[in-house]
């Protein structure tokens, strides 16, 4: 992990090269600018924990720029020097934010002692602000919900993996809730209080993806106007997720190898080597294995990421959790948008629960959002519905399409038959003569396709 990042701000170069030599030397990392307006540049596109200003400068004083840093960056501590130290001035600085105030010449010791300070308090500040996010999302777990056979195997899976440092690839669809296992797997683990990073691996072009991750030195590329560190930089201690990871630039990946066996790494531009202590989570709706028979994907990073395996199901194969995810957004999005929307009829949550979901838990949760914005009584109705999830002979056609093209017949059937069979109990509430009377065949035959298919009976 890098040192702290102190930025010295100062149109006098003699100062800047004092403090530049002064506080590498006890092991901090040393940025020195001239000019107030480019501090501000920089500020923007890098990582600072502690800002040192002169008070008076041409142009932009140490003040403005005081006043500026605090405005954008409220937590970032700023000390003020001046060689005009007077007690007004220091008043009006503690006033505008200042975290302290130096007089020239100043004293080594001094100046040391009031960064260190500062430094402490920026880790606070950062430490505090992941406490923060951490206790949002610390019932990640509980956001997973479903009381189905494939879901209560991801929470084995979640429960048993958190407490190791072992790498975990999460598999499934879009929309199924990659990100919400890679969430509850850090908060679950000892690493709960450090960062969880986490980054889109095909949001970005290969060049923007390696500086992300990696970080990269002023000046290395165009645009490059400031130094930066990269997510696995950020990640340490803590946990850094790839989503997507099935995209990764095959050019990348060689690099992304090294990270993972070494947890070193030089930035983009430079020659220094970072270390980085952090958990790997990553994620990809793509067959990984397949992909590494098609020379897109390194096997020897698939296996490297795929320590632990996780499959998160779709949708349509757990239809059993449907009802509990439609209540649990309708509750979340009622009470977000000062509504008091009771429940669904029984019409409406049959829908549901027929309907094959291509976008798995994310389109539930969507369309829930919007029938309850547009909602006028309180329950939800058939008529509230969109039609595709009205139209029967739309939802068959469409959940024969997702079958694979290369299977058999009578593979197609069981799977059909076990999802009718699933779809009869939500509906029948569980009780399984009415399920059967449903589908028009004796309970005793139901009851034997329920262990031949492993169809739990309780909701």
């Amino acid at each position: 992990m890098s040192a702290p990042h102190i930025l010295v701000v100062d149109d006098e170069k003699n100062y800047l090269l004092l403090l530049d030599a002064l506080l590498t030397d006890q092991g901090y990392e040393v940025t020195t600018i001239p000019d107030p307006e480019m501090a501000l540049m920089y500020l923007k596109e890098s990582e600072v924990d502690v800002v040192i200003t002169d008070f008076k400068m041409p142009g932009m004083s140490g003040q403005e720029l005081l006043e500026k840093v605090r405005s954008l960056f409220p937590y970032l501590p700023v000390i003020i020097m001046t060689a005009y130290g007077s007690v007004d001035g220091a008043v009006e600085a503690m006033k505008c934010g200042a975290f302290d105030y130096i007089n020239k010449p100043f004293s080594n010791d001094d100046l040391l002692l009031s960064v260190n300070k500062a430094t402490k308090m920026s880790e606070a500040y950062r430490k505090n602000k992941l406490l923060m996010e951490s206790l949002k999302d610390s019932h990640a777990i509980k956001r997973i919900i479903g009381a189905s056979p494939a879901i209560k195997k991801v929470h084995s899976l979640i429960q048993k993996v958190a407490s190791t440092h072992a790498n975990v690839l999460i598999t499934g669809e879009s929309g199924t809730g990659k990100e919400l296992v890679a969430k509850a797997i850090h908060y679950l683990s000892p690493r709960k209080d450090e960062p969880f990073v986490a980054i889109n691996c095909t949001a970005l072009n290969p060049g923007v993806l390696e500086s992300e991750l990696f970080g990269h030195e002023k000046g290395s590329f165009t645009g490059a106007i400031a130094q930066k560190r990269g997510k696995f930089e950020l990640a340490h201690k803590g946990t850094i997720f790839l989503d997507e990871i099935g995209e990764f630039p095959l050019e990348l990946q060689p690099k992304l190898l090294r990270v993972l066996q070494e947890h070193a790494f030089e930035r983009v531009g430079g020659i220094k080597t970072i270390s980085s202590d952090f958990r790997v989570i990553a994620a990809t709706n793509k067959d990984l294995k397949q992909e590494t028979l098609k020379g897109n994907f390194r096997e020897d990073l698939y296996y490297r990421l795929n320590v632990v395996n996780i499959h998160i199901p779709p949708l349509r194969e757990r239809a059993e959790d449907i009802p509990l995810l439609a209540m649990h957004f309708l509750k979340k999005f009622s009470k977000e948008n000062e509504k008091n929307i009771k429940g669904f009829s029984t019409d409406a949550m049959h829908a549901l629960t027929a309907y094959n979901w291509p976008g798995n838990v994310r389109q539930l949760e969507n369309l829930i959002e919007s029938m309850v914005v547009l909602a006028q009584s309180d329950i939800i109705d058939l008529n509230d519905l969109p039609p595709e999830l009205k139209d029967e002979t739309r939802q068959f056609k469409s959940a024969v399409d997702m079958l694979p093209d290369n299977i058999n017949l009578s593979e197609a059937l069981e799977k059909i038959e076990a999802a009718l069979i699933k779809r009869a109990l939500v509906k029948s509430n569980f009780v399984q003569v009415q399920a059967a009377k449903m589908l028009g065949i004796s309970k005793s035959l139901l009851q034997y396709k329920l262990k031949k298919y492993n169809i739990s009976v309780k909701p």
